[in-house]
């Protein structure tokens, strides 16, 4: 007896229903990877569960970016539109110029330049001749900046050590004059005392007898 025929519908048991999307979707999966390898197809397929997670299956000779370029040829649908077209552009356009730059910059270094020929050579070359011309321009700069910083810095030093010196000529001069001042008044000292007198008999006792 052959296997009875299954109504289609959804599995209104939860485990029964996971079980039975897991064993679909390897099932669809192996598929899939069968009619890419016997038939030379390219396969794209994507599902999401009811959890979100996503299986995809992609032939190994494409990508989804050409599986979709080629359904929206076919179909002529568009699945983005010209704003998105023109990101992807400019996209491709910005990886293609790092590209390159790396591949340059590995060229500046010394590294794969055996395969380029003269013309490539005579102007990486140039570019060389024209960064060492740059580095050594800014060098100079570099150091005329440094030496004019120290001149600065001397001069404002020998302004501070000529400052400083007039200040201690300044105190030395406030302390002579000073020092001269009480001199001065030491030696007027004894001219500006008054003279007092007092007149001492010879014999004490001489009014006593008068």
């Amino acid at each position: 007896m052959g296997r009875g025929k299954i109504e289609i519908k959804r599995i209104e048991n939860s485990n029964n229903r996971q079980v039975t999307y897991s064993k679909r979707r390897t099932g669809i999966m192996k598929k899939a990877k069968e009619i890419t390898v016997l038939c030379d197809a390219k396969v794209s397929l994507i599902i999401f569960g009811t959890s979100g997670k996503m299986h995809e299956y992609i032939s190994p000779s494409t990508n989804l970016v050409e599986m979709l370029d080629a359904y929206q040829r076919s179909t002529g649908k568009k699945l983005w539109d010209a704003k998105h077209e023109n990101l992807s552009n400019e996209i491709d356009r910005v990886k293609k110029e790092n590209d390159s730059m790396q591949i340059e910059l590995r060229h500046l270094k010394g590294e794969d330049i055996t395969s380029l020929n003269y013309k490539e050579l005579m102007i990486l070359e140039d570019a060389l001749e024209n960064g060492l011309a740059g580095l050594r321009e800014k060098q100079s700069e570099i150091i005329k900046m440094i030496r004019k910083t120290g001149e600065m810095l001397e001069d404002e030093n020998k302004q501070l050590q000529y400052i400083w010196h007039q200040q201690e000529m300044a105190n030395m001069k406030g302390a002579i004059g000073e020092r001269d001042d009480v001199y001065q008044r030491v030696r007027d000292y004894p001219s500006q005392m008054p003279f007092a007198f007092r007149v001492q008999p010879m014999q004490p006792n001489l009014h006593e007898r008068i």
